[in-house]
């Protein structure tokens, strides 16, 4: 190993990060790969998730891992996840005073729904109103719903985590989790290369 050069990540980590790649996930939602944060924990990774209906991109997200085998201050254990969830609604949605506790109960009701142990959670939920002016007086006021939160997992496989996460960005944006019996279909990625004609 060089100067400056990571060591190499610790097999722990290597499993859980790969538990954060599912198979499948619903059809309204798109998951990537991202940068990693590298000053947070020693090892780290993150996928980014954005929510459509038809062409509309209702709530975008992100989901970090953090792992220090020593753990952290305010960690129960080595590893932590943090959520980032954005999503648009209607202002009267973002006007009720329950808001807050109630996207709170999005993300225990998911991580619960998937079996997704966890402790040590903590986060905040922000409410955002822009509205333009001078040569944007014309744009529509937009309301937004921010939620930022995070929490240890009690276990290696991440899968549930994840599961949860994308529900809440789900149900954020105004769609229904699927019921418990449903399974998400595996998500086919449109080559538009394959639809054009020579």
């Amino acid at each position: 190993m060089t100067l400056g050069e990571r060591p190499p990540a610790p097999a722990a980590f290597r499993r859980a990060a790969a538990s954060l790649r599912p198979a499948e996930v619903r059809p309204e939602i798109e998951l990537e790969e991202l940068p990693a944060p590298q000053r947070l924990a020693p090892h780290s990774a993150a996928i980014g998730a954005s929510v459509y209906r038809d062409d509309d991109e209702l709530a975008v997200g992100r989901l970090i891992l953090l792992y220090d085998p020593d753990g952290q201050r305010g960690w129960d254990g080595p590893f932590r996840l943090v959520a980032y969830v954005r999503a648009d609604m209607e202002p009267e949605i973002t006007s009720d005073p329950l808001l807050g506790p109630v996207a709170w109960s999005w993300l225990t009701e998911a991580l619960e729904a998937h079996d997704a142990a966890y402790s040590a959670a903590g986060g905040t939920v922000t409410r955002a109103v822009s509205e333009g002016f001078g040569n944007k007086a014309d744009d529509p006021v937009t309301t937004e719903l921010e939620l930022r939160a995070s929490w240890s997992p009690a276990q290696e496989d991440l899968s549930g985590h994840v599961a949860a996460w994308c529900d809440l960005m789900c149900v954020a944006a105004g769609i229904p989790p699927l019921p418990p019996d449903v399974a998400a279909m595996p998500r086919r990625r449109e080559d538009p290369e394959s639809d054009r004609t020579t």
